[in-house]
């Protein structure tokens, strides 16, 4: 399985930025073989003032973490909705209708949503804004999906459960019932099926003036079986009271034919409603999901451009490239990239000693190398939190 780890970095321009590429491509990817390269395309973007970058920075750093946790959450929640289509996730985990990988690897800024004339701090809070608002509308339309998913549950639990608990309306009959009678009531009672004999010689018994050879085993379940019994109404409080002695469950029904259509049209209102609701709910999250992974890959740009510009001053050279390394090559090609640009950096470890935050540069050592670096992982279902 291909690694879904990519790592966006940027070394500063030769003679030439091609000159850099080639330089970084042939030591990694021809020569040792440890990775894929693509260049990362870039645009003129403002660079501002070098106090403006260094609180640029810091922000951007925050930025990252938010939008692609908000990007993962949509992916979550999109999972969470198809159910048992959730084989269909990746299809629907779309940047711009191509897979992120693609996405990633072609990237081209997108002029038309973050104009570069604006100034950085002005892409970045409108990103920050739209990511906010996808955000908020996620948790109303997902309380609202998950209001109706376990309304429609507790239904279904009803329709189906043990006969303890489920709803009866289903398992009767208009003539289990003595209907209109002002003295007499019938009674559903729920019999553990290993004491059926117990009931058959005692119900007659449980109080005075129940109608003798009344009840009639009407529906059963794995454990238990459902019986009625017809008495007269002034009895039922004691009936109740000794049928729960002797473990016979008299369920409170009462039988009424608008009530029990009323509930089959409510379950059958659930069921479309939640139809209803899936197919819009599942276009908004892959718009909006693609919406939030364009958003957190140009912050990763701008990332680059404002950590290259600070590290490699002015005026601004440097070549940005997306490395896919191969999974198991990952600290050999760490050691290539070390060796290749130690020059930059003497105080660059690579990952080795003690963490120690660099004011200004959005990250701490132990993870700070002698070149630009930052981590992407495609992979939006799997635990990567930032």
């Amino acid at each position: 399985m291909t690694s879904t780890e990519y790592w966006l970095i940027s070394a500063p321009g030769d003679k030439t930025c091609q000159q850099t590429w080639e330089k970084m491509n042939n030591n990694t990817a021809v020569q040792h073989q440890l990775c894929v390269n693509h260049k990362f395309h870039l645009p003129d973007l403002k660079v501002g003032t070098l106090d403006q970058l260094v609180g640029l920075s810091d922000d951007l750093a925050k930025l990252d973490t938010y939008v692609e946790t908000v990007t993962r959450k949509m992916a979550h929640y999109l999972a969470e909705v198809l159910e048992d289509q959730r084989d269909k996730l990746p299809e629907n985990l779309l940047a711009n209708q191509m897979t992120l990988p693609v996405y990633l690897t072609r990237f081209q800024w997108d002029m038309a949503k973050f104009p570069i004339k604006q100034s950085l701090r002005g892409i970045v809070d409108a990103i920050n804004n739209q990511c906010t608002q996808i955000e908020n509308d996620l948790k109303a339309k997902a309380s609202n999906y998950n209001n109706l998913k376990s309304n429609l549950a507790n239904m279904e639990r009803k329709q189906t459960g043990s006969l303890l608990t489920r709803n009866l309306g289903d398992l009767v009959k208009k003539e289990d019932f003595v209907q209109n009678s002002e003295y007499l009531v019938t009674l559903l009672v729920v019999v553990p099926k290993a004491i059926y004999h117990d009931w058959q010689s005692k119900y007659e018994n449980l109080a005075d003036m129940v109608v003798p050879r009344s009840s009639r085993l009407i529906f059963e379940d794995q454990d238990h079986g459902l019986y009625t019994v017809t008495l007269f109404s002034k009895v039922v409080d004691e009936y109740k009271l000794h049928a729960r002695e002797n473990k016979f469950v008299v369920r409170d029904f009462t039988y009424n034919e608008e009530e029990l259509t009323a509930g089959k049209n409510e379950l059958s209102k659930l069921i479309n409603d939640k139809k209803r609701h899936f197919g819009p709910l599942v276009r908004w999250l892959k718009v909006n999901f693609s919406e939030c992974f364009i958003c957190w890959i140009h912050v990763k740009a701008i990332r680059v451009f404002v950590e290259s510009v600070l590290r490699y001053g002015l005026p601004v050279n440097f070549q940005a490239i997306l490395v896919h390394p191969h999974k198991k090559s990952m600290k050999r090609l760490r050691d290539v990239l070390n060796q290749l640009y130690s020059h930059l950096d003497s105080s660059a470890t690579g990952g080795a000693g003690e963490s120690v935050d660099i004011p200004g540069l959005g990250f701490n050592t132990s993870e700070y190398y002698p070149y630009v670096s930052f981590k992407i992982n495609t992979d939006m279902i799997g635990d990567h939190r930032p």
